[in-house]
């Protein structure tokens, strides 16, 4: 299979979550999981309808995840929303 190259505009409008996703080679079901929330919670996340917002526990869960990566928590952007447009950029 053959995987399609996204354009320049695909990936600066791409989540960092979903870009941290992909880089740990999970779904979002599997990543979900991981952190004990459910694969539609992290889509909405990703997709920017819903703020991130996550419990202790799952903050341990998403540092475990990281340092697996041999990443930090202090690595990742303050939003995992997909970066806003300016009307320019439409």
């Amino acid at each position: 299979m053959v995987k399609k190259r996204e354009s320049r505009v695909q990936q600066e409008s791409e989540s960092p979550l979903k870009a941290l996703r992909e880089e740990l080679d999970m779904s979002q079901e599997e990543f979900g999981r991981q952190i004990g929330t459910s694969a539609r919670t992290v889509s909405r996340w990703e997709a920017g309808d819903s703020v991130p917002t996550f419990t202790i526990i799952q903050m341990k869960a998403l540092d475990r995840l990281l340092r697996f990566k041999g990443k930090s928590i202090q690595e990742l952007p303050d939003s995992f929303g997909p970066p806003h447009r300016s009307p320019s950029q439409t």
